[in-house]
């Protein structure tokens, strides 16, 4: 008999057929399904009586800010915040100093995850109007999970909405291609709007529904004419997702908890720039549509877009004030605080956490079956957890969601095998991996 290095015992498993009980072991990195646990000997042994044990959540949409902005966040202090909110996996987005958007720059972004990251990893390469060739050379680099545009609110060579250019990029490589939808012509021709703002109020004014819509009715009319689907990120109103939900064959929807949970004018009220994010979070009756589409299948999945930055950053007040907010170490909690609250229930979380990304980009995660990867989470969902400002990882040291209540206090995270987090205690002498994509097809 061969000894497991770790069981999991007694818990019950958040599975796609529902809740069961069902013991784990795992070795070298790997789930195995026991029949009896009892009869199996192991290194460690957790019991999981009274727990609820998900797949390792994965959050697909991180700004870790390395190289480049490492004031405000990095790899080992963005991880540090991931596993503590449960997140195993995270993918993360190109735009730091300098942009990620060759071949050299994101191999160079994976050697530093190696050896300072707790959970696994995944990094976009973003697409610019001349790295065509780079797009190409990356698609089967290990921890390359696919290509993000930013079709609008960004700066430099990361800005690209030139039909031709996209059609080169839908037309010429694979995978994942992750949008920012916004029309940066509009948000342009609107800047009058920002630029005699004084309160934050102003943001979802200038970026309306419209920047927003439009964009993305273009950018899918060019996926149609490409035969490619496209991964549409942060969706934000009611009339955008409406409009992607007629047009699933050629789409994949991301929202986040923020654009779930607040809504204008009171976010800006409570919050004042700290909620100001691109696109920006708009009024209830958005909220509501979001949550609409959540309830019939338009969203695929969740993301965080963890965005940090510091308070002086922050604190220089609108419109000089940077776009994005925290949320790696809270996307799991504030799901728990829907489910709370009656809005999801927690086969739904795992859909949206560990099912969907799994899907979308075929990774060997996402499951508590047979040969899946060993990421785990383990939750006590008889116990309620505040979540409170200064006890968030991030650099920045903030949270727009202090105050909230959930209940599934985070017992373990556990990372290819393992244990990263145990109730509360971390373990930093383990680093996660990069991701392969393609390695399951669902």
């Amino acid at each position: 008999m061969e000894k497991f290095d770790l069981i999991i015992k007694g818990g019950t498993c958040v599975l796609k057929s529902g809740l069961k009980k069902r013991d784990l072991g795992v070795r070298d990195g790997k789930i195995i399904v026991l029949d009896n646990s009892s009869e199996e000997s192991a290194t460690k042994i957790i019991d999981a009586t009274g727990l609820h044990i998900f797949p390792g959540l994965i959050d697909t949409q991180v700004h870790f800010r390395e190289p480049g902005l490492t004031h405000k966040e990095d790899l080992a202090s963005g991880s540090l915040a991931a596993v503590q909110g449960g997140v195993t996996t995270f993918l993360e987005m190109p735009n730091t100093t300098p942009p990620t958007t060759t071949k050299a720059s994101i191999l160079e972004k994976i050697e530093i995850a190696k050896s300072k990251s707790l959970s696994n990893f995944g990094f976009y390469m973003g697409g610019t109007a001349e790295n065509l060739e780079e797009l190409k050379k990356a698609k089967d680099i290990e921890g390359c999970c696919g290509i993000k545009i930013f079709l609008g609110s960004s700066t430099g060579n990361l800005l690209l909405y030139k039909r031709e250019k996209l059609e080169e990029i839908f037309k010429n490589t694979t995978g994942v291609i992750a949008l920012h939808s916004e029309n940066e012509e509009m948000l342009v021709q609107r800047k009058e709007i920002r630029d005699r703002a004084t309160t934050a109020h102003a943001h979802p004014e200038w970026r309306n529904v419209e920047t927003a819509l439009t964009s993305t009715k273009r950018v899918i009319e060019i996926a149609k004419e490409c035969n490619r689907k496209v991964h549409v990120l942060h969706i934000t109103s009611k009339d955008e997702i409406d409009f992607l939900a007629e047009n699933k064959e050629f789409c994949t929807v991301e929202v986040t908890p923020q654009h779930l949970t607040l809504s204008a004018p009171d976010c800006y009220d409570k919050l004042g720039t700290y909620a100001q994010m691109n696109p920006p979070i708009r009024t209830v009756d958005h909220t509501a549509g979001l949550w609409g589409a959540l309830k019939k299948g338009v969203v695929d999945v969740i993301g965080s877009d963890h965005a940090p930055h510091t308070r002086e950053e922050k604190d220089k007040g609108y419109p000089n004030s940077p776009s994005g907010m925290p949320g790696v170490q809270t996307i799991f909690p504030i799901l728990l605080h829907h489910v709370q609250m009656g809005n999801l229930n927690l086969e739904e979380v795992a859909k949206y956490l560990c099912f969907n990304p799994a899907k979308l980009y075929g990774l060997n995660k996402g499951h508590l079956e047979n040969d899946f990867d060993a990421d785990i989470t383990i939750v006590d969902m008889n116990e309620e957890v505040e979540i409170k400002n200064e006890d968030m990882a991030s650099k920045c040291g903030w949270t727009p969601f202090d105050g909230y209540k959930y209940k599934g206090k985070i017992n373990y995270t556990i990372v290819g095998g393992n244990i990263v987090v145990e109730n509360g205690v971390v373990d930093s002498s383990h680093f996660g991996s990069p991701i392969k994509i393609n390695q399951r097809k669902f």
